[in-house]
């Protein structure tokens, strides 16, 4: 998947700025090193280091490096795969904000973290649960199947588990859990009406690939149609984020 890093920080800061929270749990201490994984744009990287951790971030995609690099040139980022990476100095934590979801290869990526860690070090993280966004995939679904794209509607392309599965795996690569809660977090979205479309061609543009620009067009607004029941509260439109948020120790 290619990112749109500007339309990332103009549209969609609250992926970082609910990171902000998530920080607390990781309670950074000085002269720690640390990992952000799947850094996006580097804000929170910034934050760590702010800190008065050493630190580094790391995310897929290289032009949401590109830009963190731009925007905060005394951090150490690079592109690396979340499922696959390697470090000579091990880190004492490993951080990571609503990208986890995102990786295919969830066993790839937890042996990576735990080989990465220090001994009792910490991963600490956030990221889609069980039915985040259920509705919203259920709207896109169906209006994909009426206009005849079936192969879209059925893209998986994100990973929402529970605690009881994401515990599970955690155990079976090693690790401790010692916090983790799913909860509810009804998240606006800009730009009124328009902010359903926004957050598609965001986030889901796999469901739109190989469709004309101008059908895309109906099937968004078609989709936000669907979501307006639910979404639209007196003008402010919110998703239906479920969110899992957990504490795991290398043991």
């Amino acid at each position: 998947m290619k990112w749109n890093a500007d339309l990332y920080d103009q549209k969609h800061a609250f992926v970082f700025q609910y990171g902000e929270d998530v920080l607390e749990l990781l309670d950074v201490k000085p002269g720690e090193y640390i990992l952000d994984l799947g850094c996006g744009t580097g804000h929170l990287t910034q934050q760590i280091k702010d800190k008065g951790a050493r630190v580094k971030g790391t995310d897929l995609s290289p032009d949401m490096i590109a830009q963190a690099k731009e925007k905060y040139p005394e951090v150490d980022f690079a592109v690396e795969n979340a499922a696959d990476f390697f470090t000579d100095e091990q880190y004492d934590a490993v951080f990571s904000n609503a990208a986890l979801h995102w990786v295919k290869d969830q066993n790839g990526m937890m042996r990576s973290v735990y080989n990465s860690l220090k001994h009792g070090g910490r991963f600490v993280a956030e990221m889609g649960g069980k039915n985040n966004v259920s509705r919203l995939i259920e709207a896109t679904q169906l209006v994909l199947q009426n206009h005849g794209y079936h192969v879209q509607a059925d893209a998986q392309i994100w990973y929402f588990p529970s605690i009881g599965e994401y515990a599970t795996k955690l155990e079976e690569h090693g690790f401790k859990v010692s916090y983790a809660i799913h909860y509810d977090r009804k998240t606006p979205l800009q730009d009124g009406n328009q902010g359903v479309a926004k957050w598609v061609t965001m986030f889901g543009a796999q469901y739109l690939e190989g469709i004309a620009e101008a059908e895309q067009q109906q099937i968004l607004t078609e989709i936000t149609n669907k979501l307006e029941p639910y979404y639209n509260e007196g003008g402010q439109w919110y998703a239906d984020y479920k969110r899992l948020r957990f504490v795991a120790i290398k043991e």
